[in-house]
């Protein structure tokens, strides 16, 4: 008696382990910093597992916009790599992290969220309308202009600096992800 209620006990617990599993599997996921991104997860919960993107992570607590990213949204984040962050200048990011410069790290990361959810195909289309250019307006109140170059598509900041979308359509819960290779700045 007691063999086959241990036996039925492990049963359960492997039919929920691998019906869970199956479940993930089932969810397209992308790779992203050796990270798989899964769509039923929100844009903080994954981000925080990609090796990637531990720089904008450590932004986005510092700058408070935690509750922000994983609220319901939808938003459309460009989000620059770690080696996006180490291309600014020496002990701008060391900089930016301090608790006194808060509201000048917060518009920054604004600047690269745009309200809405965005995938390649949207802004492809925006871009065909646009003549070749397409202007998305940012959280912050400031304004990225999208483009193509071949099949490549980029995102240039109010100062004329751009950022190469290096995988695109990384779908959150509450929006999509497109990973860049720079850091976008609003006009000072």
């Amino acid at each position: 008696m007691k063999t086959s209620k241990i036996l039925s006990v492990a049963f359960v617990a492997c039919a929920l382990f691998f019906g869970t599993a199956s479940f993930a599997q089932k969810e397209k996921t992308v790779m992203v910093g050796g990270a798989a991104m899964y769509p039923s997860k929100n844009i903080v919960e994954n981000a925080v597992n990609s090796k990637d993107h531990t720089t904008l992570v450590a932004a986005v607590k510092a700058a408070g916009l935690v509750e922000t990213l994983e609220s319901k949204g939808p938003f459309t984040v460009f989000a620059p790599t770690n080696a996006a962050f180490a291309k600014l200048p020496k002990g701008t990011v060391e900089s930016l992290l301090k608790p006194e410069n808060k509201k000048k790290l917060q518009t920054i990361l604004t600047y690269h969220v745009v309200a809405g959810k965005m995938n390649a195909t949207d802004i492809d289309k925006a871009i065909k309308n646009g003549k070749g250019k397409a202007t998305l307006k940012t959280v912050s109140g400031g304004t990225l202009t999208a483009w193509m170059k071949g099949k490549d598509l980029y995102v240039t900041d109010e100062n004329g600096n751009s950022a190469k979308v290096t995988i695109a359509d990384v779908n959150q819960s509450n929006g999509v992800i497109h990973v860049v290779d720079a850091v976008l700045l609003p006009k000072s």
